[in-house]
């Protein structure tokens, strides 16, 4: 009887710890500054998982935006930037339908860069408007947040978690120009990983090699007026001098919207994992005209039309 008696005794002085400090365990407090956009509407979901396990959220935006509204699971914090909400419509919203209207290769190219070069800058001020408000700052600084979570293709979370020496969690579908893997020294070789929309597998020819490591010097004028700035932006918050890498180096933890069933693989860090179907929480089934497009192949045929012809746009806002 002794013997059966004592067998279990590891298990409940476990037990006994937990309930001796569950009630001093507390959720934690993480500061979300989210991307607007479909960005946005996939990071909410992170954010209401979070809260239903009984974290305390607060999401910083700017007062003016697309998606990001107040909801119960979530306080959000709004700063001022120097556009009005007719400027705010006409910079992000004014010329969407460009991205369906076909036009030479060419033409759509140099519209695709003034667009984002228009769209970069007022995410820019943006940024500059959050690190500007003074009083803002300092009740972030003094609200004792355990993690910032964020989506680094816009890095102005990245940069506020660096000012507030706070870990951050990324949360992305990719970022343009290998920022990703020169952020986390992980390993790239074009021989074997394709890059963005150069339509390569993973097993490529010599030429297909070469246009891999080629392809990609074109993006580097867009991630040049788009990222550069916040290099600029940070190293005069932190008054020392700083890369985009730097900061970029310091996440914490990776967690890509993409998955290996869909993608090709490629070499990851210790700190970078896979969380692909978080988009599928809320699924609906497609309608019968969808269906029957895809089934005769146009509809996926001119999805992959459209989507090569917005290498500015997808560029910077993959995901």
């Amino acid at each position: 009887m002794a013997a059966g008696f004592l067998a279990p005794l590891p298990v409940l002085t476990g037990l006994l710890v937990i309930l001796c400090v569950g009630r001093w365990v507390e959720g934690g407090k993480v500061l979300v500054v989210p991307m607007d956009g479909s960005h946005w509407l996939s990071m909410k979901k992170a954010v209401q998982k979070l809260h239903a396990r009984g974290h305390q959220m607060v999401v910083v935006s700017p007062e003016l935006n697309m998606h990001i509204k107040e909801e119960d699971f979530f306080t959000l914090t709004t700063h001022a930037i120097p556009y009005t909400q007719e400027e705010f419509d006409r910079l992000l919203l004014g010329e969407r339908y460009q991205v369906f209207e076909r036009m030479p290769f060419l033409k759509r190219l140099l519209k695709t860069m003034e667009r984002l070069k228009t769209v970069s800058s007022f995410f820019q001020r943006s940024c500059e408007g959050l690190f500007h408000n003074k009083n803002l700052i300092r009740h972030l600084n003094a609200s004792s947040f355990d993690v910032v979570l964020t989506d680094p293709v816009h890095p102005c979370g990245a940069i506020l978690a660096r000012y507030l020496s706070l870990p951050s969690v990324f949360f992305l579908r990719n970022i343009p120009c290998d920022l990703d893997s020169e952020g986390t020294q992980c390993p790239n070789p074009s021989s074997y990983i394709p890059r963005l929309l150069t339509r390569n597998s993973d097993h490529m020819t010599f030429l297909q090699r070469v246009k891999n490591m080629l392809y990609p010097l074109a993006l580097k004028y867009i991630c040049h007026f788009s990222f550069t700035p916040y290099a600029s932006l940070a190293s005069e918050l932190l008054q020392r001098e700083v890369s985009l890498e730097d900061i970029l180096s310091s996440g914490s933890v990776w967690l890509f919207r993409g998955d290996f069933v869909l993608e090709y693989p490629r070499p990851i860090m210790p700190n970078m994992f896979f969380i692909g179907g978080i988009n599928c929480a809320n699924r609906k089934p497609l309608s019968q005209c969808v269906l029957a497009s895809i089934s005769s192949g146009q509809f996926v045929s001119q999805q992959l039309v459209n989507s090569q012809e917005t290498i500015g746009e997808l560029a910077i806002f993959i995901g």
